[in-house]
């Protein structure tokens, strides 16, 4: 495993309790990152923090993403513990199951838009305020290759994802002379909890467009993200970084 440098340096990892963010928050601590733990899910929240304890210092706050409320409370309990926000990785997403666009409920689709795109949209509006007041930030939105193409039965979570890039092109032109850089990265599908809420022929649609032939294997995602959260990303800001196995060559 390459050394990655965040001595110093703190990072916020929502939906950290499990998936691609709960590997991205192991990665920060290996690196000689303190962490804070942003999910909603209170009894994996404590799991969490529990296990990754050993790796560093690890915070953890229970915060409801699509309830600005909640979000500035996470933010003030997270800056009392820590001092500062040198990192935000944007990583708690839904998929809301799949069906045909006219046969999802409203209400699911607007769930999976809040979730995907509100809540990190909060998130960033939280943390970029002291991150221009130190001159100092990375943000890195976990967004999908969904976003870039579209993915059949899944409009909802398309839609949020395309949403998600889109938000990182327009902060990362917004804040380019800050110090404070924004970029994304454009997953295919990892074998996460998240599998759980898809039904197995999209699953087997998703696996059959990679050329690898495989899922992404959650350390992968996290070995980029992680370097994105780094001071040598230094030249890079509103990018979109595959990590598609091939899928997208664009």
């Amino acid at each position: 495993m390459n050394q990655l440098d965040m001595a110093g340096r703190h990072a916020i990892v929502t939906g950290g309790a499990q998936g691609i963010g709960y590997a991205v928050a192991q990665r920060l601590l290996d690196s000689g990152a303190a962490v804070s733990l942003w999910d909603v899910n209170q009894d994996q929240l404590a799991v969490a923090r529990e296990q990754l304890a050993a790796r560093g210092p690890v915070s953890a706050v229970g915060v409801e993403l699509t309830d600005e409320s909640s979000v500035n409370a996470a933010i003030a309990a997270t800056l009392r513990a820590h001092g500062s926000v040198h990192a935000l990785v944007n990583s708690a997403g839904i998929t809301g199951g799949n069906g045909l666009t006219w046969e999802l409920e409203p209400k699911v689709w607007r769930q999976v838009i809040e979730v995907n795109l509100i809540g990190s949209y909060l998130s960033c509006r939280a943390v970029i305020p002291g991150m221009l007041a130190q001159g100092y930030g990375r943000i890195v939105n976990i967004a999908s290759i969904a976003g870039k193409e579209g993915n059949p039965n899944a409009s909802h979570y398309s839609a949020s994802k395309a949403g998600l890039i889109g938000l990182t092109k327009s902060l990362g032109k917004e804040l380019a002379k800050t110090g404070v850089l924004v970029n994304a990265v454009t997953p295919a599908a990892a074998q996460t909890p998240i599998f759980d809420s898809m039904k197995q022929e999209h699953i087997d649609f998703m696996l059959s467009k990679i050329p690898l032939g495989r899922f992404l294997q959650v350390e992968e995602a996290a070995a980029m993200i992680v370097w994105l959260c780094t001071a040598d990303c230094a030249f890079s800001t509103g990018a979109v970084f595959d990590l598609s196995g091939g899928r997208a060559t664009y």
